[in-house]
């Protein structure tokens, strides 16, 4: 088979996440008389490492965005991880493909332990040989350094058949850095032009296309 080894992002990949990162992200900045009244515009904080956004975005110090990240997690952990969507039809493509002898991974910026919490929400964790993350603090979020971490904890090589899933340009800059190929999904928080201009090999629309790529022999 073409693809044995397919690494999911989460967020904007396997669930949608929006209320519930961008609700704790508004929680965080109302500690700094910052006041969000469209969620959406928030929606930027998806993917990337929280305190790289809040810098970025809100010009804050890396002092101001350690604790920004701090009340983020607090609100996250109690309320924003279940404030979450397990896309339409999530579970049938993840049967599929385990059930046609693939080993599926995910590979995300999201605390490990929130994570699997997640994953054991939507009781879709059996489907999962590994999950790689980050840590509480934020430490070894970076894109490139998780996805490098499923493949040296599982002894795969970029060769094997290996090949991410994501929705972002962080999940295909960090693909590449491992010379691995990547399918964009446009059902996420990215869109056609941030997948193309960052070098995503192959777009999904939906989940019907996805499988087709993965499934390919």
């Amino acid at each position: 088979m073409k693809y044995q080894h397919i690494l999911f992002d989460l967020d904007g990949t396997l669930t949608d996440s929006a209320e519930g990162i961008t609700k704790s992200t508004a929680y965080a900045l109302q500690h700094f008389n910052i006041e969000v009244d469209d969620l959406k515009s928030l929606e930027k904080f998806i993917g990337p490492k929280l305190q790289d956004s809040f810098m970025e975005f809100y010009d804050f110090t890396e002092e101001q965005a350690e604790r920004a990240a701090e009340l983020f997690q607090e609100r996250f952990a109690r309320i924003g991880k279940f404030e979450n969507k397990l896309y339409p039809g999530m579970e049938e493509l993840l049967q599929k493909l385990t059930a046609s002898g693939r080993k599926l991974y995910v590979a995300t910026s999201k605390p490990v332990l929130f994570s699997k919490e997640i994953l054991d929400y939507f009781s879709i964790s059996q489907y999962f040989e590994d999950v790689s993350g980050a840590e509480l603090d934020g430490s070894k979020s970076h894109k490139e350094e998780v996805i490098a971490r499923i493949l040296e904890q599982n002894e795969i090589e970029p060769s094997d058949g290996v090949i991410m899933v994501g929705d972002r340009k962080f999940d295909v800059v960090g693909a590449k850095a491992n010379q691995i190929p990547v399918v964009g999904v446009l059902y996420g928080f990215g869109d056609r032009e941030e997948l193309t201009a960052s070098g995503a090999d192959r777009l999904a629309a939906d989940l019907a296309e996805l499988v087709q790529i993965l499934l390919s022999e």
